[in-house]
């Protein structure tokens, strides 16, 4: 079981799931249509380490983090 964590303004709660690979989840994620515009946009991290790849492998515990683009002045 992983669990993914939506920061900033996607304002989801944490979800827990089984996935192997970012991919996995990112297809799941997608089925939420309050989320698929989020997916093409946001900077991906696993145990806070950013990633970049869908073919990422999770193991069991991970924390798979989106964080979505932000701007600051």
């Amino acid at each position: 079981m992983i669990t993914v964590e939506f920061l900033g303004p996607i304002q989801k709660p944490v979800l827990s799931m089984e996935a192997s690979t970012l991919r996995e989840v990112a297809e799941v994620l997608k089925q939420d249509p309050s989320l698929a515009e989020w997916i093409e946009n946001c900077a991906v991290a696993v145990n806070d380490t950013l990633v970049g790849s869908l073919d990422t492998l999770l193991k069991e515990g991970d924390k798979v983090s989106l964080l979505p683009p932000v701007c600051g002045g």
